[in-house]
């Protein structure tokens, strides 16, 4: 049994069920790596109940590229590059107005 999905060589990617995903940043320090993941986490369930409205997609998109899996590869990126990506503010769905509330009374 492995602790994780299978890593390409270079270990710039994952293989599931045959096939290649941009892997997360190992550089992230576990903490934010956790936070991270359960902010991406949180957009996905919000994309569902949502019927994956822009908003919601976009919190996924800002998470993933937080965490290194898509933007910039992570492995192109100075160290400062990097360290500014994963400490980029990235708002859980229920940080953010909802596009469709309404600020009258």
């Amino acid at each position: 049994m492995t602790d994780g999905p299978e890593l390409t060589d270079d270990g710039h990617h994952v293989v599931i069920k045959g096939r290649k995903w941009r892997a997360t940043d190992p550089h992230i320090p576990e903490a934010r790596n956790a936070e991270l993941r359960s902010i991406l986490m949180a957009w996905r369930r919000d994309v569902r109940t949502t019927d994956g409205s822009q908003r919601s997609r976009d919190g996924v998109q800002a998470a993933k590229v937080a965490l290194g899996e898509r933007g910039t590869p992570w492995w192109e990126q100075t160290a400062e590059e990097r360290r500014a990506r994963w400490e980029t503010k990235v708002d859980r769905p229920d940080e953010q107005p909802d596009d469709h509330e309404s600020t009258a009374p």
